[in-house]
């Protein structure tokens, strides 16, 4: 995928999980400081129904980009933490608990954040 491919396919992700309630969505492009993606897309879910939801919906918008995510996993979400793997954007859909804990946005702290959105829910 073209690098302003990439971008604007994250871009549309975080709009997307705004649009559908995800909480404190960001994108961050990680290019200098990642060999082995271009962006994250993160943000918290509030249940295990809300993450389903949002999956669904990404998966449709993924399905139109023809972007197949890599590894997919049938039992989704229920360590608190869904990681979908699209090569150049990787998103992360994580409960309180766990964004929290492993504070992705300080650990990628020197990525520049393109996208926030400070919803609370």
């Amino acid at each position: 995928m073209a690098d302003t491919a990439s971008r604007e396919l994250a871009l549309e992700i975080g709009r997307l999980l705004d649009e559908h309630k995800g909480v404190d969505t960001r994108v961050i492009d990680v290019r200098a400081q990642s060999s082995w993606t271009d962006y994250f897309v993160i943000a918290t879910v509030t249940s295990q129904g809300h993450l389903q939801g949002i999956l669904r919906h990404l998966k449709e918008l993924l399905d139109r980009h023809a972007v197949k995510p890599r590894g997919v996993r049938r039992r989704v979400g229920e360590d608190g933490w869904s990681l979908v793997d699209c090569g150049d954007v990787v998103i992360h859909l994580m409960d309180e608990e766990k964004r929290q804990f492993y504070d992705l946005e300080n650990l990628w702290f020197s990525g520049e954040v393109l996208d926030h959105s400070s919803k609370s829910s």
